[in-house]
Parts: C-alpha cells; structure tokens; sequence
C-alpha cells in the first residue's frame, strides 16, 4: 500500500503520550526487528500502536502497547524519557475508545495474560499485565467489561491488589515505572468502580 492508500488515512486523533504516527509505517518494521527487544523495538511498538490507533483499530493499538511492555531497557535508557511506559497511552486510549469498534475486554483478557505469561521479562511483564487491569477496571464500566469470574473460580485467582502491583513494578519493573502507572490513575477521568 501507499502512503496515498485512503485505508491509511488518520481516523483519530493521536494519543499525547505516543510518538507522532507516520501514515506509511505498518507491521513490516516491527518484523524486520526481529528477536530484538531493544529501545529501537520499544519505540518501534509505539509508533506503531500510535498509527493503529489513528487508523481506527483501538484494540490492534493496544496489543502493541503490550508488545512494548516486553522490551528489555536499561534503567538509564533515553527512550525511557522520551516515553514512559505506556500506561498513559493505555488509559487515554480506553478513555476515547469507539462506540461499538471497541472489540475485546482488557478487564478480562489481563489476568488470564498476567498468569499465563511465557518467555523473557515474565515477572515484570505479568505485574504490567495486572497494572493494566486495574487501569481498565477504573476505567471501563463494569456492566460492559466484567471480570471472568469464571477463571477467578476455576483458578482460585486472587487479583492484587493495586499497591501490590505498584510496589512489584517498582522492584521488577522500569525505574519509577510504578510512580507512572500510579499518576496514570490518578488522571484517569472516569470515577473508580
């Protein structure tokens, strides 16, 4: 496709907290990247969430948010700067998520990621997975985004609680990456369930 290809065109607005999207970039440059989990893929991955989000595609956009929170940084990593985690990103985006193109629940789908992560950084990215529920719970409504309770009883799960996630960010996590996803709570604008 072209950069002209009207299926590339901005269908909303872009997210403050992402990296400004390009019309041509699709999922080719995340490939290309490989096995590489280096500030070049984290960057990679939220540009890419920023174009898909433009696009119209909020729940693709949000699978590549999780995609960056598996890069392997240094604490010290200039990209870290530039932009944080993105939970910032996540809780603007389920905020403006569109009426009926919205598919999927994260309320639901976090903690069947958080305890069935595989692979490298599985710590940090099972405690991002549960950061992110409970930024989904305060914001989506409860009617429209349950909990699978069916998994809670089947499992046994106990779902932690948020000072728990933020002291386990904090310990396995990015520096002050649990001092972001607490600010990210404070401004969400929706009430809390």
């Amino acid at each position: 496709m072209s950069a002209a290809d009207p299926s590339r065109a901005l269908a909303a607005e872009p997210c403050p907290s992402l990296p400004p999207p390009r019309p041509d970039m699709s999922f080719r440059e995340l490939r290309a990247l490989g096995r590489r989990r280096d500030s070049r893929f984290y960057e990679t991955a939220l540009t890419y969430a920023q174009c898909l989000w433009c696009r119209g595609l909020p729940a693709q956009s949000i699978l590549q948010l999780d995609r960056a929170w598996g890069a392997d940084l240094a604490g010290d990593d200039p990209v870290l700067e530039r932009w944080p985690s993105p939970y910032r990103a996540l809780a603007w985006m389920l905020e403006r998520r569109p009426e009926g193109r919205f598919r999927g629940n994260p309320v639901r789908h976090c903690p069947h990621l958080a305890t069935r992560v595989r692979g490298e950084r599985r710590e940090a990215r099972s405690w991002r997975a549960w950061a992110c529920f409970h930024l989904s719970e305060d914001i989506l409504p409860a009617g429209e985004f349950p909990r699978d309770q069916r998994q809670i009883e089947r499992e046994g799960l106990v779902i932690p609680e948020s000072e728990e996630v933020a002291g386990c960010l904090e310990n396995v996590g990015w520096p002050r990456e649990g001092e972001v996803w607490r600010a990210a709570r404070r401004e969400t604008e929706a009430p809390r369930r």
